[in-house]
């Protein structure tokens, strides 16, 4: 078994809310993260997929492909764009980096599979200081 991670980059905004909640108390939750004027993060994405070595290429998978599809699926559809209001894989749900690297995962899984690898995990860094990982359920 090998691993092998791909690093893409993507800036978003996103706000820390929710609607059934006063201002009071998103403040007192999310902090500054509610702040009814958004607030940005320059991400970075690792996707790290493993499996076995094709002997006839030397690659677990062609990271070209990796890189194809997660732009397609992810980089594409969220860079500069703000994730609570224009994200269509992230409708209905808390804009969190948990939730989001959960929802990457979900996305991009069953199209790295086809290519006969596996998704080991997502790594979602916010911030220089702050990073979620997620392997799945």
């Amino acid at each position: 078994m090998i691993y092998i991670t791909r690093k893409e980059r993507f800036n978003a905004a996103h706000r820390l809310f929710r609607a059934d909640f006063s201002d009071e108390k998103n403040l007192e939750i999310f902090g500054k993260c509610s702040n009814p004027n958004w607030h940005g993060h320059n991400y970075e994405l690792f996707v790290t997929v493993k499996g076995n070595i094709n002997p006839e290429t030397g690659f677990l998978i062609n990271l070209k492909d990796l890189s194809i599809i997660v732009n397609e699926y992810i980089i594409n559809k969220i860079d500069h764009k703000n994730i609570n209001i224009e994200v269509d894989f992230m409708q209905g749900k808390l804009a969190s980096t948990e939730n989001l690297a959960k929802t990457i995962w979900e996305q991009i899984a069953l199209p790295i599979q086809n290519l006969g690898a596996k998704l080991h995990c997502i790594k979602l860094y916010e911030t220089e200081n702050n990073f979620v990982q997620y392997y799945g359920e």
